[in-house]
């Protein structure tokens, strides 16, 4: 007897994730305000884009973004090093360069691990 693929559940068999992940746009911010705090479309829309405008331009300056509850963005200097091809084997230099960092708050940690609930709605 052949089994089907769709079957797997059924048999306490765990599923393969799928390779797509789902993301979260600006637009999709921008309705989210729309809808759940009342501003218009166009407010929304330019809430957002100042929000992630004020964050680059903070990290630009070498400045740490800190969003309470959410997460520290930190800008780290990263020493030039030997790299190598890996196609040829060639040594290659990697020049020094400045890199955007994110580390979670233990907050955000506890609701992606469901340690902690999510809320409902906005305050």
């Amino acid at each position: 007897m052949s089994t089907a693929a769709g079957d797997a559940p059924a048999r306490g068999r765990p599923t393969v994730p799928t390779l797509e992940t789902p993301t979260l746009t600006k637009a999709e911010l921008a309705e989210l305000l729309f809808e759940r705090l009342g501003l218009n479309k166009r407010e929304s829309k330019d809430m957002v884009e100042a929000f992630f405008d004020l964050i680059h331009a903070e990290l630009a300056d070498g400045a740490e973004v800190k969003l309470s509850g959410f997460g520290n963005f930190n800008i780290r200097r990263k020493a030039p090093r030997p790299g190598r091809n890996p196609r040829t084997g060639e040594i290659i230099p990697i020049d020094a360069r400045s890199v955007v960092t994110f580390h979670a708050s233990h907050k955000l940690k506890g609701l992606v691990q469901g340690d902690i609930p999510a809320p409902q709605e906005f305050e």
